[in-house]
């Protein structure tokens, strides 16, 4: 076991479990690639990666069968394989419980084959910043492009930032207004309220979820009263 503060994320690369901590309170105990690919709330989402997960608050709406999840002036169809582990549906889709989509820098895609071949969804960015790293480039941009400049040339303190890892050779430059591709199958969804993720990894794990968000509301209840 390797148990790993905020400025410890390195030690990752030198154990097969980890253990993530915040204020003394284990958060999740498990592989990295499981961390990295199933947090089981979102500070341990932010924790692992580098840029840290762009996180926007959202709500569910559409039917059974076809599930959105719209953030912004945004709106974005979810795989059914998606909505399938999504624990307590009815609770947050078409009401007023807010979620929080998490979408990794890496699973932005801005490449022809992506955008143009339409193979997955993709929002109107407006990037800020290019900042090449060699290997891979860093994209810094806002999603809401008419509410990016006020006509005093202000900026809007609730304009929604997202950072996007992209291609090294990406011929984006900053001031571009480009569409910008999601792989969605990655995304990741949290309660507003709780923090907890509302993803199963598998349906065998929707049962676990479901007891752990009842005792985080037994124990909000509590705190309240």
């Amino acid at each position: 076991f390797i148990y790993v503060t905020h400025d410890q994320v390195e030690a990752m690369t030198m154990g097969t479990r980890i253990v993530v901590m915040k204020d003394g309170f284990m958060q999740q105990v498990d592989t990295p690639m499981n961390l990295y690919d199933y947090p089981i709330n979102q500070f341990v989402a932010g924790f692992i990666g580098t840029p840290q997960m762009n996180f926007f608050t959202g709500k569910l709406t559409g039917t059974a069968k076809e599930v959105y999840v719209e953030f912004g002036k945004d709106k974005i169809l979810l795989p059914k394989a998606k909505v399938d582990l999504i624990v307590n549906l009815d609770k947050y889709l078409n009401t007023d419980k807010e979620v929080t989509l998490g979408i990794r820098p890496e699973d932005f895609h801005n490449d022809v084959d992506a955008v143009a071949g339409k193979k997955m969804p993709s929002i109107k960015i407006k990037v800020d910043v290019v900042e090449a790293l060699g290997a891979e480039t860093l994209l810094y941009c806002k999603t809401d492009i008419e509410s990016t400049v006020n006509s005093d040339g202000s900026i809007d303190d609730d304009v929604s930032n997202l950072i996007a890892k992209v291609d090294s050779r990406s011929a984006t430059k900053a001031g571009d207004v480009v569409d910008i591709a999601i792989d969605i199958d990655h995304c990741h969804l949290f309660d507003k309220e709780t923090e907890l993720t509302i993803l199963a990894r598998n349906e065998d794990n929707k049962a676990e979820l479901i007891e752990l968000q009842a005792k985080r509301a037994e124990e909000d209840a509590i705190k309240a009263q």
